[in-house]
């Protein structure tokens, strides 16, 4: 039984919210069903009991009438029942209340041969007693239990089907509801779920599709907001930094000198991270897509990232190797993104493997920390003390490069040690 129930439970909880209520509304009109008959079943077999029992008493007082006055049976006045004295197959209680001095019937609607008996003594030890056959009543009542069954029948199937419909409007509402939750949390912040059900008419749907569209239309206005505030900073830092950098070339040489000057070209370098983040935020970057060689294409971009690395699986101008359909351009700043952040936070060699239309860039280091691959990269966050200081734009700029070339990257820290960032790209 309870491997029963174990299956029944893991059933219900894999079917959808449309069946879920479909079946709840089918089961529900079922027991009202069953009930509605059992009550409307045991009504009528009280009445039919109590007309036959008051007809069996009715031809028992004739019968005993002419019994006591010609002292026989006479078969004409009985009708349709049976008259007897000592009747052999009367029924054991109905004999004992007899001769206990008892005018009583007995009742059978259920056996193969169903009938009514009234009894009464006579004549001191004798019993007259009168038998009518049933058969009529038990055949209406088995018709009447067939009507039922059928009507009940109907009645679940219709309650099944229409809570099927307006289960399938619910799920559809919560479906497209859950789409555009999806669609938002992936950076679509202008995707509304919109009114749901009939123009006029409010229910928990319609408040939470209303709820989401205010959450989401709340969120677009402060990500907006922080975008436009992170692109005006950059934008106007770009003109001090200029001047900056300019003075700084000025200044005679010395080990002050390059210090302000590192410091500076830090500076530059920050400004035109947060105004490529800017962009990438406000999805305004189009890629120049193109087919190319995988294997040279990788080996260019890491020489000329200024990472000692080590290529495997690409050789520096060879033409074999997969064909993949991408932006030069914005693949280069992905790789040198990875490189940079491999050396700078990472430790030991670092490798450059090429497999298929894949790139995966590998360090010896301590690895990303658990957080970074769970949550993915985050701006001026770098996860962990042992994987040294930064802004944490790198990553940030990698994923948001990726995107805009259809390609996807992936985190992970392989046995025994080390970080591994994986750019898988669409084939040409």
């Amino acid at each position: 039984m309870k491997p029963a129930l174990i299956r029944c439970r893991h059933l219900l909880r894999t079917l959808g919210l449309r069946w879920k209520i479909s079946i709840l509304l089918a089961v529900g009109c079922s027991l009202v069903a069953v009930t509605i008959g059992a009550l409307i079943h045991e009504a009528r077999a009280r009445q039919v009991g109590d007309a036959a029992r008051e007809g069996a008493l009715a031809q028992l007082v004739r019968v005993r009438q002419v019994y006591e006055l010609t002292g026989r049976l006479d078969e004409d006045k009985v009708g349709e029942a049976e008259a007897w004295i000592d009747c052999p197959g009367l029924p054991g209680p109905l004999r004992r209340a007899a001769l206990a001095g008892q005018r009583t019937t007995y009742l059978d609607l259920s056996g193969p041969d169903p009938a009514v008996w009234a009894a009464r003594p006579v004549g001191g030890d004798h019993v007259l007693s009168v038998r009518r056959s049933l058969t009529g009543e038990q055949a209406e009542l088995v018709e009447l239990d067939r009507q039922l069954v059928a009507s009940g029948a109907g009645v679940v199937t219709l309650a099944a089907i229409g809570g099927a419909l307006m289960a399938s409007r619910l799920s559809k509402d919560l479906r497209r509801a859950a789409e555009t939750a999806r669609r938002i949390s992936e950076g679509e912040l202008d995707a509304r779920i919109g009114a749901s059900g009939a123009p006029g008419t409010r229910n928990e749907v319609a408040e939470l599709s209303s709820a989401v569209d205010t959450m989401a239309a709340s969120l677009q206005q402060r990500l907006e907001a922080e975008q436009r505030f992170t692109a005006d900073v950059a934008h106007e830092l770009r003109t001090p930094l200029t001047g900056l950098h300019t003075a700084a070339e000025l200044l005679p040489a010395g080990r002050p000198t390059e210090l302000v000057r590192d410091r500076v070209a830090a500076l530059r370098t920050l400004t035109e991270d947060l105004l490529e983040v800017a962009r990438l935020d406000a999805r305004r970057e189009e890629a120049q897509l193109g087919a190319h060689a995988l294997g040279p294409l990788v080996a260019t971009i890491t020489r000329r990232s200024g990472v000692a690395a080590e290529v495997v699986g690409a050789e520096d101008g060879s033409q074999d190797g997969a064909m993949v359909r991408t932006d030069a351009r914005r693949l280069e700043r992905i790789l040198t993104n990875l490189l940079v952040n491999a050396r700078r936070h990472g430790g030991g060699p670092v490798t450059v493997t090429v497999c298929g239309n894949a790139v995966t860039v590998r360090d010896r280091g301590p690895g990303f920390p658990v957080k970074l691959l769970r949550e993915g990269p985050q701006r001026f966050l770098t996860g962990a003390a042992e994987r040294g200081q930064g802004t944490g734009l790198g990553l940030t700029i990698a994923f948001g490069q990726a995107r805009v070339i259809g390609a996807r990257v992936t985190l992970s820290n392989p046995a025994p040690a080390g970080a591994a960032a994986t750019v898988t790209l669409p084939a040409a």
